[in-house]
């Protein structure tokens, strides 16, 4: 069994250099920037039809748009995910349709899943043998378990915060795990002095944006749901962001999507972050070209606290390019969100209830039309936060 992909090449952002995949894993040798896959879609004929490939199941049905074939993925059928109507949040927005992208249906419960299959792909297939990355958590337990999948060995770095269901799994599927005391950049700090001391050549970085293929993986979602709503374009996709991921993934996906002949338009990309941490939406608002530091980073969304986010200019095209909005929430409003979203039947995290709050602020700032349909990112599944919704309840009196 075999498919063929348009790849052509891998493209770096900053200095517009194509390198060779088989010898480009990471960043951009030339420049160090962050790099992204060119397609030609000549060389392969992509119809709505020929994605419907029943012979994979989730993102390798969708092998024409990505870097390898269907069956060279290292795959535990993530993608495919349930896109999940709520007319009562609807309602309250005064929109036409809202619906839920559940990523917790993932494998390990997170989005990161669409990405790591496609880094640890890669990493396999340049002859690593061990992936590691810093993470907030979520991520490292999906490098865990995609690394499980292809005998590669993994190793995270977590900060203490992360929660301890992503701490757990991690060690369960048998990846090596470093806590660190402190906050995200911490674990950061970790790794790059860890990956610096290291004299073997054969580990191979995730961290986000250091290899072109999270964000590839990223991308899929999009297409599912366009391809969930019968190949119709939603008006609106928010994204709860920390790196970016999601949001620059749903970006490439959209032009793809367009050079391919499958759909004419993008919606619009929305940013939603935690208001204490949200570098993100204080460069847009200052109409900067990049994130800066986020000096005091400070929200009980843990998963989000990504003060210093590695695609942070990505972040920002991808909302000017589509007409989208960077907006700031506060944890009570994402976490009243979500559990408002959740008394609708809907399982939705603290994470994904960012991106709730910030329809909501955008609903309220007169972003949304009456008629719009919009599509909420759930990254997370809700039963890896329960902790933080469950206080807020009880903050509640509930």
């Amino acid at each position: 069994m075999d498919t063929t992909t348009s790849l052509d090449g891998l493209v770096c952002v900053d200095c517009a250099a194509t390198h060779d995949p088989a010898t480009a894993p990471r960043r951009c040798p030339d420049c160090e920037g962050v790099l992204r896959a060119s397609y030609d879609h000549a060389t392969v004929d992509v119809t709505r039809e020929s994605l419907a490939d029943e012979r994979f199941d989730g993102i390798a049905r969708f092998a024409d748009l990505l870097p390898f074939p269907g069956d060279a993925l290292a795959t535990l059928d993530e993608g495919t995910t349930p896109l999940v109507a709520a007319p009562e949040f609807a309602d309250e927005l005064g929109v036409g349709a809202v619906y839920l992208k559940d990523e917790g249906a993932n494998p390990t419960g997170t989005t990161a899943d669409r990405g790591t299959a496609l880094a640890v792909t890669a990493a396999r297939d340049h002859g690593a043998e061990e992936v590691a990355l810093p993470t907030t958590g979520d991520a490292g337990q999906s490098a865990a378990a995609y690394a499980a999948r292809t005998g590669l060995d993994s190793e995270a770095f977590v900060p203490t915060r992360s929660t301890f269901v992503a701490k757990a799994m991690t060690n369960v599927h048998g990846g090596d795990m470093s806590v660190v005391e402190g906050r995200y950049p911490d674990a950061v700090d970790a790794f790059e002095s860890a990956m610096a001391d290291d004299d073997d050549a054969d580990w191979h970085s995730l961290a986000p944006f250091d290899t072109p293929y999270r964000h590839e993986g990223a991308k899929t979602l999009l297409f599912e749901v366009v391809e969930q709503l019968d190949w119709a374009v939603p008006d609106a996709v928010v994204h709860p962001t920390g790196h970016g991921l999601g949001v620059v993934g749903s970006h490439l996906a959209a032009e793809q999507l367009q050079a391919a002949g499958l759909v004419e338009e993008s919606p619009a990309l929305h940013v939603g972050q935690p208001e204490h941490c949200a570098p993100v939406v204080a460069a847009d608002d200052e109409g900067a070209d990049d994130t800066e530091l986020w000096e005091r980073p400070d929200t009980l969304i843990g998963s989000l606290e990504v003060p210093d986010p590695a695609g942070g200019a990505l972040a920002l095209d991808a909302v000017r390019d589509t007409g989208g909005w960077a907006v700031g929430a506060s944890d009570d409003d994402a976490l009243e969100a979500a559990v408002q979203l959740n008394e609708e039947g809907i399982e939705v995290s603290a994470t994904g209830g960012v991106g709730a709050a910030a329809a909501q602020e955008l609903a309220d700032g007169g972003h949304l039309g009456g008629d719009d349909v919009v599509v909420l990112v759930n990254p997370v599944a809700g039963s890896k936060e329960n902790d933080v919704l469950r206080s807020h309840l009880m903050r509640k009196g509930v």
